[in-house]
């Protein structure tokens, strides 16, 4: 029986790729691609995950830069030695004290993946992003009362504003620290992003199946088997002949 174009059609849609026997050295460098596509894949992912543990931390950062803030108000407030008495100080300690306990509270809870972030028992955190597993690390501060210096800072007796202003420095310092990291991984992100995309277009230049090329040599075989028995037939042909003259038919 020939081959019908519609049988060749079927054949193709059910197979868009290069069997490994038609050519073994390009399917060996298509999985290469492959491989190096999948790495890159999963270091954008990974970016990804990165992005989000800064955001986490900034966010925390944040709130910490607003109790300090109110800190320091509450500490210029009680400066002014010559309008508030000692039981006013003391009422705004109460409030610093609760501050501190605020800023204390996000240092200890802050965590992403159950990691925490902020209370300085994490080192610095590497992020793989790329095939081979180099990437960054991400440097996560330690924002503790006692890292900041105002674990025993209060207003009621003698105190020094720049202790807060110490603080804030530090908190701004990590924050601007994570900024310049995040530019970074995003970058690295959108990098393997584009040479996933490019590893996987080369595989597919390599394995993806020449249409026209394809379709040609299946015709060429159809015509060539029909030729085959036509020959085939003819032959028969000729036997049917000779064994009718032998018999005087």
């Amino acid at each position: 029986m020939s081959t019908s174009i519609s049988s060749v059609n079927n054949s193709y849609n059910a197979s868009f790729t290069k069997r490994v026997s038609d050519d073994p050295a390009g399917s060996a460098i298509a999985q290469k691609h492959l491989s190096q596509a999948k790495g890159y894949g999963q270091g954008a992912r990974n970016g990804e995950d990165g992005l989000n543990v800064i955001k986490t931390a900034d966010a925390a950062l944040s709130n910490i830069t607003d109790s300090l803030q109110r800190i320091r108000e509450l500490s210029v407030q009680a400066s002014s030695t010559a309008i508030y008495s000692d039981s006013d100080r003391q009422g705004m300690q109460k409030e610093i004290d609760q501050l501190k306990e605020h800023i204390t509270s996000i240092a200890r809870d802050t965590q992403f993946n159950t990691k925490h972030l902020l209370d300085g028992s994490m080192a610095d955190m590497h992020l793989a992003l790329n095939p081979q597993g180099g990437g960054l690390s991400i440097k996560m501060e330690d924002m503790t009362l006692e890292n900041l210096g105002i674990k025993d800072y209060s207003v009621t007796g003698k105190f020094d504003i720049s202790t807060i202003d110490d603080a804030l420095e530090k908190v701004s310092s990590a924050r601007s620290s994570l900024g310049a990291q995040s530019n970074a991984v995003e970058v690295s992100v959108n990098t393997s992003n584009i040479s996933s995309e490019n590893m996987v277009s080369s595989m597919s230049s390599i394995e993806d199946l020449d249409v026209g090329q394809y379709m040609t040599e299946q015709k060429k075989g159809e015509v060539m088997q029909q030729y085959g028995y036509f020959v085939q037939s003819q032959q028969m042909q000729q036997q049917q002949d000779m064994v009718s003259k032998l018999l005087g038919m």
